[in-house]
């Protein structure tokens, strides 16, 4: 259910559960965060779904049974977000839970335009994960922050454009427009691409 491409330089990650939104148990997690942590040496990785969502969060099942508070959440982002080349979800559509997590720790974020945002997990009795709203704040500020996460508001995707929640609304193949992006980081040299993600992230080329 988890799939994942190379071509050269350029990894393809694809949630593939569109029966179920594309939802995820723990060992979609667990496999997830294994694929991310072995990324390090990979200079595009691109996430993306199957279908009309790109992923639901937490399988229903799963989630209450503990998932949802699963520390598999934050070592997925975390891994996502230490990668040294750049990292683009492409969300081929509806964004939810505890998914945004992986979306938030990536470099960029395109959609369709269809794609809805919503982060339902005051409702649901549950906290974010830790660095979740931290990277959404750094993007979109405390108060739309506070929109989605209290509020419950789900965000369209000219909306989330407009917030800078994602970069850019591609009405077409989200893949094929990710690869594009990334095509001069996969023609570029390695430690180039290294240290223009550290500049950008405001961190010493010699950290």
């Amino acid at each position: 259910m988890i799939e994942v491409i190379d071509q050269g330089g350029c990894r393809i990650v694809t949630i593939n559960r569109p029966d179920k939104a594309n939802s995820l148990t723990a060992e979609m997690l667990e496999r997830l965060c294994e694929i991310a942590e072995g990324a390090r040496d990979v200079q595009v990785l691109i996430l993306t779904g199957v279908g009309k969502v790109f992923s639901a969060g937490a399988d229903l099942e799963a989630a209450k049974a503990g998932l949802a508070t699963s520390p598999l959440w934050e070592r997925l982002s975390g891994a996502i977000a230490a990668l040294p080349g750049l990292t683009i979800a492409a969300l081929n559509g509806t964004l939810a839970g505890g998914a945004n997590g992986m979306a938030l720790a990536c470099d960029l974020r395109i959609a369709v335009p269809g794609a809805k945002f919503f982060y339902p997990v005051m409702k649901l009795g549950y906290l974010p994960q830790p660095s979740d709203p931290v990277r959404m704040a750094a993007l979109i500020g405390p108060a739309r922050t506070k929109l989605i996460l209290m509020g419950g508001q789900k965000i369209l995707a000219d909306e989330a454009l407009r917030f800078g929640l994602i970069d850019r609304i591609v009405d077409g193949d989200v893949v094929a427009e990710a690869r594009a992006i990334a095509e001069d980081t996969l023609n570029a040299d390695p430690e180039t691409v290294r240290d223009i993600k550290k500049m950008c992230e405001g961190k010493s080329l010699g950290a």
